[in-house]
This record gives C-alpha cells, sequence and structure tokens, in this order.
C-alpha cells in the first residue's frame, strides 16, 4: 500500500513479500556498521523481523518504516524511510537506509522530507527525534538539513553505545 509519493519515489508498506529485499538491505555495510547487524540472513528470519517490526508498528502505531521505490527503475526497492517510537526514547524517531548504489543522491532527503509531511499532516505527531551514531557523518548531515537540532547524548540499546539524539518540532 502506497502512502506517499515524491518527484522521483513511491514509499509504501513493507509486507512478507520483502524478505530478499529486507535481507539485502540490513546486510549492506554501512546498516551493519551504523545501524547494528540485525543477524537476518534467510527468508523466514526476514519475514519474522518484518511481522514484529514493521506490521506491528503498522497496526498499533499507525505508522513504521517503509520501503522506498525508485519510479525510474521500473519501481526497484531501493532503501527505507519511516517512523517508530522505541520505549527508550521520548520521541518518535525517523530513521532511514538506502542500498549503497542509491546513497548520495538524494533519495534520503526527498523520502524524509514526505515522511515528515506524513508525521505532522496524518498522524499528528508535534515533535520528531532522530538518532544516529557520531561517527555516522552522511546521516548528521542530512539530520541537520532537515532542521533537526542536536539535543542530547543517549544510550537506549542494550549495546550500550552512545547515540546522538536530534529533535525538530513540526
Amino acid at each position: 500500500m502506497i502512502v506517499a509519493e515524491t518527484q522521483r519515489l513511491l514509499i509504501s508498506k513493507f509486507t512478507l513479500d520483502d524478505a530478499q529485499f529486507f535481507i539485502e538491505l540490513v546486510n549492506t555495510p554501512k546498516f551493519k556498521k551504523f545501524i547494528g547487524d540485525r543477524k537476518v540472513q534467510t527468508i523466514e528470519q526476514a519475514q519474522e523481523r518484518i511481522k514484529n517490526g514493521h506490521l506491528k508498528n503498522y497496526a498499533q502505531l499507525g505508522y513504521g518504516f517503509y520501503k522506498l521505490h525508485l519510479k525510474a527503475e521500473n519501481n526497484k526497492l531501493i532503501g527505507t524511510n519511516g517512523l517508530t517510537k522505541r520505549a527508550t526514547l521520548e520521541l518518535p524517531d525517523i530513521g532511514f537506509a538506502m542500498l549503497p548504489e542509491y546513497e548520495g543522491k538524494g533519495y534520503g532527503l526527498e523520502s524524509s522530507l514526505a515522511i515528515l509531511d506524513l508525521a505532522k499532516n496524518t498522524f499528528n505527531l508535534k515533535k520528531v527525534g532522530a538518532i544516529t551514531k557520531p561517527n555516522n557523518k552522511a546521516s548528521i548531515k542530512l539530520i541537520e538539513k532537515l532542521g533537526f537540532s542536536f539535543t542530547k547524548k543517549v544510550k537506549p540499546f542494550e549495546d550500550d553505545s552512545e547515540l546522538m539524539l536530534f529533535a525538530k518540532n513540526l
């Protein structure tokens, strides 16, 4: 189901049929380095993650992470962007990831603007956060370009790694 459209992208909900794409995306070197190793190698593991993450969030929160289709390439799946609400953070936060060959081409900005519009006008969120590792310069640059401001350092996950928390009023 398509939730938004931009000049170059269709943004739609994940389904269990997206397991192979999910495996490819979460096993890219930058995803593992900056977001973490999801330890997803099989279709069954990917479907489980989609079911217990994406589909559960759509049902419980009304939003979640979405897949990005590139119109110019026959709606090829190129990445993800969306929102989640983590129990360890006070704000819902935006997150994004692209397949390596689609990084640095403006798709993160384009899809993030659409997601922030949905956050404000469809999901009625007043404020959104963004978290990233301090060494993820590309994400920090995009987060700041989107108008987020650094608020503090946080340790929201069990691995105890320190992340930068940004926030933006919508």
